[in-house]
């Protein structure tokens, strides 16, 4: 296969990275465990969980990177894939939009299990040493976090780097797991300035491995095989007899969590996938540029893990939209607004499980659900990457620029930011279209960063052969992390 994740085992590094997990009692998941935890996690692990809580530095909680556990803060196994159903009261469209939930992971984002389909087989390889490398995490937000907490459960030292706009709360939290933090200029937008510290850290230092979450292509297989596989379980237990499964929807941060939709086109041909970013930084829909404040979406390129040819609508989202959202679900004022409309306690008290980038999420899938005409036979699919858990000091900055939230806030922000929801600003690609936006790859990855032409072309007229062959890896790098673990001995 000539594109692939590369597997090939560097023996120094390989000896030391067992030796370091014999040391530290670790034993590495494969991506089948990772997918049915319930069946196939060793029970010793099992045993560990139940005394280990959700976001401990220990290694056990590698077997925690699944859509499946138990929604518990301590102790919790595994079950059933979490997700939230949101009612038409809430979205004003008859469609089904239904959202997994990445606050069960460790760290409380899904970015932990995308992380880890970048270490992991870097690890189980030797191809990084972890007694004389640091991991490098670029990021514009949830996936150093995740990328530094793994390293820490790995034996890792990790440096994580995040433009310096994002919230504290990110800051604090990467305090307690990172060996280094850089904060780069600007905010969600500025990935080209996170790339330039990355080039400037690989003419400097001579110990780094990085893991560019943007083209790393163990982010893309993480996300088909595991988010796909969740996707594909909800849509079995909630379509009965009836039911069409219309799409799914997703920002564009690294664009690995839209390998999903290459998952489900596979299960459910007919089906859509959209892709959205900020109206105030359209890049997809308008090879646009801008800075805004939907947290975690790195803008003004295309991610060189984005299979372009599978997705089939662009939308822009905008940010005073999202932020509206949040605040609707998560003040006082909003949650009694929210009661008036019948909405159940228990429902109400589950928003803030949804994060700025989920919010985003819901009203894109508010936009295909007026944008196709669907109806309530139809299922939307999204995700809430992360909870409110990290967004806490983006409500006080509302309430110091706008003042306290009343009544009638509530009410104005759902009629304007979620029932106001329209189709502009939405783009239903054709062939041609879709060449557009993959062909703006080229000013970032054969540019600037050092891909070549040849693969970008394989990306687009070899697509099948091209993203197959890595979706195939998955099988291998569990053999690849079986024999890992036997040479450790821990289990």
């Amino acid at each position: 296969m000539p594109y692939s994740i590369d597997l090939t085992i560097h023996e120094e590094g390989l000896k030391n990275a067992v030796e370091m997990a014999k040391k530290r009692n670790i034993v590495i998941p494969t991506f089948k465990q990772m997918k049915d935890p319930e069946n196939h996690t060793p029970a010793a692990i099992k045993e560990k969980l139940k005394n280990t809580g959700l976001w401990d530095v220990d290694s056990a909680n590698l077997f925690r990177i699944t859509w499946k556990n138990e929604p518990k803060k301590t102790g919790g196994l595994f079950g059933k894939v979490n997700y939230i159903e949101l009612p038409k009261a809430l979205t004003g469209v008859d469609a089904r939009i239904i959202a997994i939930v990445g606050k069960w992971f460790p760290t409380g984002a899904h970015k932990v299990g995308a992380s880890f389909g970048c270490l992991a087989p870097r690890l189980v390889t030797g191809q990084f040493d972890p007694l004389h490398q640091k991991a490098v995490w670029p990021s514009t937000g949830n996936y150093c976090r995740g990328g530094a907490y793994n390293a820490q459960l790995l034996g890792c030292e990790s440096i994580a780097i995040l433009p310096e706009g994002m919230s504290r709360e990110r800051f604090d939290w990467l305090e307690t797991v990172a060996g280094e933090i850089i904060a780069t200029p600007g905010t969600e937008s500025n990935v080209k300035e996170i790339y330039d510290k990355v080039w400037e850290l690989r003419r400097t230092r001579d110990n780094i491995v990085v893991f560019n979450q943007f083209d790393e292509m163990g982010n893309h297989l993480w996300h088909y095989q595991v988010t796909g596989g969740a996707m594909e379980e909800v849509l079995r237990e909630v379509l009965g007899v009836d039911g069409r499964y219309a799409g799914v929807v997703v920002t564009s941060g690294s664009a690995g969590t839209t390998a999903c939709g290459d998952y489900l086109k596979k299960v459910f041909p007919n089906s859509k996938v959209g892709v959205g970013e900020a109206l105030q930084c359209p890049t997809l829909l308008e090879n646009g540029f801008g800075a805004h404040r939907i947290e975690g979406i790195g803008d003004k390129h295309v991610p060189w893990v984005h299979n372009v040819k599978n997705t089939d609508l662009v939308m822009a989202i905008d940010d005073d939209d999202s932020m509206g959202f949040i605040r609707l679900c998560n003040e006082p004022a909003g949650k009694k607004y929210l009661r008036s409309l019948g909405l159940k306690e228990d429902f109400i008290d589950r928003l803030p499980l949804m994060g700025i980038s989920g919010a985003a999420n819901v009203l894109m899938a508010v936009k295909m659900a007026k944008y196709y005409e669907l109806t309530s036979k139809d299922v939307i699919l999204t995700v809430f990457t992360d909870s409110m858990e990290m967004y806490g000091s983006r409500l006080k900055e509302m309430e110091e620029e706008f003042g306290p939230y009343s009544d009638m806030n509530a009410a104005a922000d759902h009629a304007r930011h979620v029932l106001g929801v329209r189709t502009d600003g939405l783009l239903e690609l054709t062939y041609q279209e879709r060449k557009r936006v993959h062909n703006l790859k080229y000013y970032t990855w054969v540019e600037q960063q050092g891909k070549t032409s040849e693969e970008l072309n394989a990306q687009w007229y070899d697509a099948e052969e091209y993203w197959g062959s890595i979706h195939a890896m998955a099988d291998k790098i569990d053999e690849r992390i079986e024999e890992f673990n036997k040479m450790t001995g821990l289990l």
